[in-house]
């Protein structure tokens, strides 16, 4: 059994791809260019664009699993060419999809609902890795200086994210899910800041912000104002689905879910000057 993984290159499809090599099977892994990429021995790496259909009849030659990603492009914009994805693993007898989703709906997820094929949607709240946006300020000034410091999140590390979306391609009985993929823990930021001072063995000074002070602080790092306010969205008023925990990888993949501290060991390095 083959198994086709779009958006390889990325945090969660990298895991994806290194777990079902774990699994035994064959993987092939999507990306726009081949030359800028590097995967582990033994995956076959094809070259194919998701907004562009005419790319991907090649790669989905042979293929039983697909994981599939909901935007697309250097904007990142939702992609349009859903029909004409489903229609090339229809075509290929693909028999089950993953679809990472990307927040809120998407014209892709949708036709991949409506379609014949057993489909598996995978919903990761925060993702652990979005720590290392504080990776350059701890490391000069030893300080994260974030708003909102009350905020509960059920932060998932992407390692988890991408064993439920193996799994799931991998294994019967998961058709028709939309799993809620978290961690085992609500945290505050200072649980997140104590845990990342923890493992690089140096103290860190969490600086709360005002809402006023973020935005200017995210629109110095050029961060759009549809982003901004996006953050100040999630950030001010998280939704519950965010801030609670689910068993979603115990049950699926039949091991507890990673802790942030484990992950903040893993990645010590990135925040040590």
């Amino acid at each position: 059994m083959t198994f086709l993984v779009a958006g390889a290159s990325g945090s969660v499809g990298r895991q994806i791809v290194e777990q079902l090599l774990a699994k035994g099977v064959r993987v092939r892994a999507l990306t726009r260019d081949p030359a800028r990429t590097s995967f582990p021995e033994g995956v076959e790496v094809v070259r194919g664009d998701l907004t562009d259909p005419d790319s991907l009849a090649p790669a989905f030659e042979g293929v039983t699993g697909v994981h599939l990603i909901t935007f697309g492009g250097a904007a990142f914009a939702p992609l349009e060419t859903g029909p004409q994805i489903v229609a090339l693993a229809e075509k290929a007898g693909v028999r089950r999809i993953t679809v990472l989703h990307g927040g809120g709906p998407t014209p892709l997820e949708e036709t991949v609902k409506a379609s014949g094929i057993d489909w598996t949607v995978v919903m990761p709240v925060e993702f652990m890795s979005n720590a290392l946006e504080w990776a350059d300020a701890i490391r000069t000034s030893d300080e994260v200086r974030e708003p909102f410091v009350g905020r509960l999140s059920a932060m998932v590390h992407e390692a988890d994210i991408g064993a439920v979306a193996a799994e799931a391609l991998v294994s019967p009985g998961h058709a028709g899910q939309s799993y809620v993929v978290t961690g085992p823990q609500v945290l505050t930021l200072q649980d997140k800041v104590s845990a990342l001072a923890a493992a690089r063995g140096r103290a860190i000074e969490l600086v709360e912000l005002s809402e006023a002070q973020a935005r200017e602080q995210w629109a110095a790092q050029g961060l759009p104002a549809e982003t901004i306010e996006f953050l100040v969205m999630v950030y001010g008023n998280t939704p519950e689905e965010g801030r609670t925990v689910t068993d979603v990888v115990q049950r699926v993949t039949g091991r507890p879910a990673r802790t942030f501290a484990a992950w903040a060991a893993e990645h010590a390095d990135a925040f040590r000057a």
